[in-house]
């Protein structure tokens, strides 16, 4: 039963919170979002909190702080609210109480008492046979007597809901026709032997009551599809839902080895890729790229011209491999789209706030602005600013023993003394002025500018490569530049 035609579409995002954001769970509420947006819907943000020993109220606030630094924002939900609210499950437990009973009342659900040994034992006699090993059916249509005895036994039952003897077909709006027969579809649990729900009926009723149009989803729920919608069909009978919503199911997000990315993988942390200086920008983009795309020869592309031509029916249905270096080049293009007074004050966290690492006294702001142009167009991430200016900022350059060894080859003290003579004669108003004193001492020594200026930049920045040499002595300026060449032919004569 597909959402009428001029329905308005309503989709959900809604994540448990059990530990940090990863990646798969961004890309999900991406195309929630960008499918919300472009139909000039709405997105309900519905945090699923029911499993008490996992959830945590930490993981609750970054799932909200995560959603804002990727720029969601949502309709109904924490912190907005909305006429279906609240948007906890932990403050919705009577509904599903509710719920259960009135399906148990209308037999579309049933107590099963079976302890867990002994569907384990049917289960292994049914595969031993080469059937199903699903649930049987055992306490389908129990006698009062057989109830009797099982509560005379002191077994404490569960729910398990009755799903209709018939196939399911449904059209995925990412794969096409499925089709499940009943045998592969059997019974379910909806309500832990405690009372406590199970997400089999929370997910569904909180569907239904939010009236929400389409489901997209990651591919690891498809085969719970089939019995939601059995779910469905029941509470429509009972007045609790309109409609049963279209299903799309998204692509396994794959990591190394062409295995899917578990959240146990260290590059599935959303965490991971903010503290390396990811603009929300750039990982959209890439992120959109994982089983979409805007078109065949065009990968850099805004949230807004993704949302703009956004359809779900686009996703291919294939795993899509994570491709870490394909991200930071995706990145890397949109630090170089930003403007430049914007690209100055999203690395302000590695320059003046928690990852700096110099003390806050000795940034200095005039010579960040003189710089920032030429860092924007290197950098990945934010998180490389650092390398690229600390040698403005520290009182001394990084001592780097591989950029050392690499640029301080024999000759290199005779170099740096006539390069130190030439610049210190040179017009430090001009980095003209300066290339042109490394490129005559260079000359002075059979050398061409190249390899005359490896030197010069490592006694002076501590690495061989960076921002443009001549451009950066003259910020850092001529007397500490002529201090640090001082040094490294101390260190060179030792």
């Amino acid at each position: 039963m597909a959402s009428a035609p001029g329905t308005p579409v309503r989709v959900r995002f809604c994540p448990s919170p059990t530990g940090n954001p990863h990646v798969g769970l961004v890309r999900t509420a991406l195309f929630n979002w960008a499918f919300a947006r472009h139909h000039q819907g709405t997105l309900v943000f519905r945090i699923e909190d029911t499993d008490a020993a996992r959830d945590s109220e930490e993981s609750y606030n970054q799932l909200l702080d995560a959603m804002r630094w990727l720029g969601f924002d949502w309709d109904e939900g924490p912190e907005v609210g909305g006429p279906h609210a609240p948007y906890r499950q932990s403050q919705r437990m009577d509904i599903y109480k509710d719920v259960a009973q009135k399906l148990l009342d209308a037999g579309h659900a049933y107590h099963c008492y079976c302890s867990q040994e002994e569907l384990d034992s049917r289960r292994e006699a049914a595969r031993a046979a080469g059937k199903p090993s699903g649930y049987d059916g055992h306490c389908r249509d129990l006698s009062a007597e057989q109830v009797e005895e099982y509560r005379a036994q002191g077994r404490t039952p569960i729910v398990r809901f009755r799903m209709p003897d018939e196939t399911i077909t449904f059209t995925d709006l990412v794969r096409g026709e499925l089709t499940f027969t009943p045998e592969n579809v059997p019974d379910y649990g909806i309500v832990r032997a405690n009372g406590a729900p199970l997400y089999t009926l929370v997910n569904p009723v909180d569907d239904a009551l939010m009236e929400i149009t389409h489901v997209l989803r990651g591919e690891d729920l498809l085969s719970s599809t089939p019995r939601q919608i059995g779910l469905y069909k029941a509470l429509i009978e009972l007045g609790i839902a309109k409609r049963i919503p279209e299903f799309g199911h998204l692509p396994y997000v794959m990591g190394e080895g062409n295995k899917k990315l578990s959240k146990r993988d260290p590059q599935s942390s959303l965490n991971l890729y903010r503290e390396r200086g990811f603009l929300p920008e750039g990982l959209l983009n890439y992120l959109s790229l994982l089983g979409w795309s805007l078109s065949a020869d065009q990968d850099i592309f805004s949230v807004e011209e993704m949302v703009a031509a956004f359809e779900i029916s686009d996703v291919n249905p294939n795993p899509a491999r994570f491709d870490l270096k394909k991200c930071e080049a995706i990145n890397a293009d949109h630090i170089r789209m930003l403007d430049v007074k914007d690209f100055t004050e999203r690395c302000r966290p590695w320059l003046q706030g928690p990852f700096a690492p110099w003390a806050p006294e000795d940034f200095d702001e005039a010579k960040w602005q003189a710089v920032a142009s030429h860092a924007q167009t290197r950098l990945k991430v934010l998180s490389e600013i650092t390398d690229n200016v600390d040698f403005l900022f520290l009182p001394e350059p990084v001592e780097d023993e591989a950029s050392w060894t690499k640029a301080m080859k024999e000759g290199s003290d005779a170099l740096l003394r006539t390069a130190r003579e030439k610049l210190e004669s040179a017009d430090w108003t001009s980095p003209e002025s300066l290339k042109e004193a490394v490129l005559a001492a260079g000359e002075a020594h059979g050398l061409k500018l190249g390899k005359a200026q490896a030197p010069v930049r490592v006694a002076v920045t501590g690495r061989t490569v960076g921002l443009p040499l001549f451009e950066s002595l003259e910020v850092l300026g001529k007397d500490r530049t002529l201090a640090r060449i001082d040094a490294a032919l101390a260190k060179l004569t030792a």
